[in-house]
């Protein structure tokens, strides 16, 4: 499966792996890429409606995740 934007990667390996560092790397990533407000905010409110598993496919469905 594609992500929806393949060109923003998220380096999630190494790093702190709790919910809130997750979205703060994921929406950093999405800012520098110059992913619009709106977008990422589409982004995290997707990403927040579910459990921890539902934040990483998210997560994956979004960006390339490394």
């Amino acid at each position: 499966m594609t992500p929806k934007h393949p060109e923003i990667i998220v380096k999630l390996t190494g790093h702190d792996g709790n919910a809130f560092a997750v979205l703060g790397r994921c929406r950093e990533a999405a800012k520098e890429a110059g992913l619009s407000d709106d977008e990422i905010a589409a982004f995290l409110d997707e990403a927040m409606a579910g459990d921890y598993d539902h934040l990483l496919q998210t997560a994956m469905r979004w960006f390339d995740i490394q």
